[in-house]
């Protein structure tokens, strides 16, 4: 078994375009906090209405499904549920 060093992101460490890199850095960094936010505020059904989406996309959310979510609309949802977005760290 060959051990490999890592760079300790494992978006980093994809060999991908850095701009593209830094893009799914910042969607992870979303993710997170809406979903640490549903948790913490145990909501379920309500946190579509809240951030103003449905049901099924909060869903996909919880499950990170990534591919279906732009950085604008993980914004828009962060904000509406009352996260700051621009203090989101990756």
């Amino acid at each position: 078994m060959t051990k490999q060093v890592t760079t300790g992101s494992v978006f980093d460490d994809l060999y991908l375009h850095p701009g593209k890199v830094e893009q799914m850095k910042i969607k992870a960094a979303l993710f997170d906090a809406i979903v640490a936010y549903i948790k913490e505020n145990d909501l379920t059904q309500a946190a579509a209405d809240i951030m103003g989406v449905q049901r099924s996309r909060v869903g996909d959310v919880c499950r990170g499904k990534m591919s279906g979510f732009s950085i604008d609309a993980l914004v828009a949802m962060a904000a509406r549920a009352g996260l700051h977005p621009l203090h989101i760290t990756a």
